[in-house]
């Protein structure tokens, strides 16, 4: 059994283009799996909080040492990572907003990146834990920014998953979302047939 994870970063929810091309390969890897698992995490309906002091002196802080506050902080990042753990393949809607990721993304990020929980300093330099997991990536833009410099998107993710041990990451673009409708019908129909191909 194979189990995939969905992280779904649009503020539209299911209603946003990078969620609804994520739920297309998601459909079509569920119906070639044998007894797939699936999981959902939507950042716009359940979203996590951004990284602040607290956070992180609860993450640095022994154990044995931790409040109850503090404790409380870690336990919801360790759920996130050990959910991101089982999982064998991931899955990311991800829109551009003002050049960026989503900024609840980047909370999601801040909480499983973790020394020792998901990477780990060597003589060598940091060592990702998260091993063995293949990641898709499917970004829509209003604009066409892929291969660009204005692309600040795809390096950052494809870096910060390798970082955490992620390194066979594929992206789908959707571009040019915002420039008319038939660009945007032939944006999506390239990026369906690429997702057909994928998840076959």
């Amino acid at each position: 059994m194979k189990n995939l994870l969905q992280i779904n970063s649009s503020i539209f929810s299911s209603g946003g283009q990078s969620t609804q091309l994520a739920d297309q390969f998601v459909a079509t890897w569920y119906a070639n799996q044998p007894q797939p698992k699936v999981t959902v995490r939507d950042l716009a309906q359940d979203p996590l909080p951004h990284l602040d002091a607290q956070r992180v002196l609860a993450f640095f802080a022994q154990p044995e040492a931790r409040t109850p506050e503090q404790q409380a902080f870690v336990a919801e990042s360790d759920a996130l990572i050990k959910e991101i753990k089982q999982a064998d393949v991931i899955v990311i809607g991800l829109p551009m907003y003002n050049f960026g990721i989503p900024s609840t993304l980047k909370a999601y990020f801040d909480q499983i990146a973790r020394a020792g929980a998901t990477f780990r300093y060597t003589e060598n330099g940091p060592e990702g834990l998260l091993t063995g997991k293949k990641a898709f990536v499917f970004a829509t833009r209003g604009g066409l920014y892929a291969g660009t410099p204005l692309d600040s998107q795809t390096g950052y993710v494809r870096n910060f998953l390798g970082f955490l041990g992620i390194t066979d990451v594929e992206f789908v673009y959707a571009e040019g979302l915002n420039m008319g409708d038939s660009n945007k019908k032939t944006a999506l129909a390239e990026a369906e047939q690429k997702i057909a191909m994928l998840a076959a």
